[in-house]
């Protein structure tokens, strides 16, 4: 199969089992489930799909030297998630760790095709559960990984806070040691980390994207308690999900669907606030491989280390939002 990433460039998997995995119903379906949930829907962010970033997280795998069955699990490290991807987790009241996806990960497997995909190429289906496992799939925060870097390169594209220059520069300063993705230089570091932060400042945690997730999970639950939709639903892809949750006549349900708009604004109000919410703030502190040993940007850049503490501290804590 030939593929062509924005970021990664060509590439010809040769593999068969990518290739079968790939052809499977259940990665096909991330095609229409956009990374960002309402707001890749309503056009305030680009429409990158799940699809697009799972084929990322593992193309990266393979640029960094990691195992086929390493490969594997980037590949479908996200194909639980639901239709308007974290806005689900707002619904279920997982605001902070925004982990539903992960939560429904075996029963989502375990009903699907990939069983016995993966039996045919003499692999179990339950290794590929937790990533965790794969170190350079998966590193607990602030660290670099696979599916830390990937996300965040295509969302600061997408922003329009990295070009194409700077993510070749970025990618070509990636090492791998013992297992854990580092940077050789100090600048690239410096870069990955600071622009990071203005992603999650500009999308992640935004503010409007944030009151607009909890408009839109309001909507949802609104929609479950009339009965237009069904926890099951919650496999569709984007566009039928949305398209049945607005055929609702509930008047609650309406009242929610009229405010998830680009029109609507949100304002900080903590005398009379529509709702207060709390998100997943996002700050990494990348390892920095210099005389032999990694070590994290931080502890080599104190003016970082205060830049990326006043950033969690300010943005911390439940936001108290009037919808305008």
């Amino acid at each position: 199969m030939h593929y062509e990433d924005p970021i990664y460039g060509p590439v010809t998997m040769t593999e068969p089992v990518l290739n079968a995995l790939l052809d499977t119903a259940v990665m096909q379906r991330l095609k229409g489930i956009m990374q960002h949930g309402i707001t890749g829907l309503l056009g305030i962010t680009e429409p990158i799909t799940r699809f697009d970033h799972s084929v990322g997280v593992m193309l990266l795998v393979r640029r960094l030297g990691g195992s086929l069955t390493e490969q594997i699990a980037a590949l479908l490290h996200d194909v639980s998630h639901t239709a308007f991807s974290h806005v689900i987790d707002y619904v279920v009241d997982g605001h902070d760790d925004q982990s539903y996806h992960e939560e429904m990960k075996e029963p989502y497997l375990a009903g699907s095709e990939l069983p016995h995909v993966l039996a045919h190429f003499g692999y179990d289906w339950r290794a590929f559960l937790h990533e965790d496992a794969y170190p350079l799939l998966e590193q607990p925060s602030p660290r670099l990984c696979a599916d830390r870097l990937d996300y965040f390169l295509r969302d600061a594209r997408g922003l329009g806070l990295a070009n194409e220059a700077e993510i070749t520069w970025v990618l070509e300063s990636l090492v791998v040691v013992n297992g854990r993705v580092a940077t050789h230089t100090l600048p690239a570091a410096q870069w990955l980390a600071y622009t990071f932060i203005r992603a999650d400042d500009a999308s992640w945690a935004n503010f409007r994207e944030v009151g607009l997730y909890e408009v839109t999970a309001r909507a949802i639950r609104a929609g479950l308690a009339a009965g237009t939709i069904t926890k099951a639903d919650f496999w569709l892809t984007d566009k039928p999900f949305w398209a049945k949750l607005r055929a609702g006549q509930n008047a609650e349900l309406q009242r929610w669907l009229a405010l998830i708009s680009p029109q609507t604004h949100f304002v900080w109000d903590a005398a009379n606030p529509t709702f207060c919410v709390s998100t997943k703030l996002r700050a990494i502190d990348p390892d920095v491989l210099t005389h032999g040993q990694l070590q994290p940007l931080s502890a080599l850049d104190a003016d970082f280390a205060r830049h990326r503490a006043d950033y969690l501290n300010r943005k911390q804590g439940k936001w108290p939002m009037r919808v305008v």
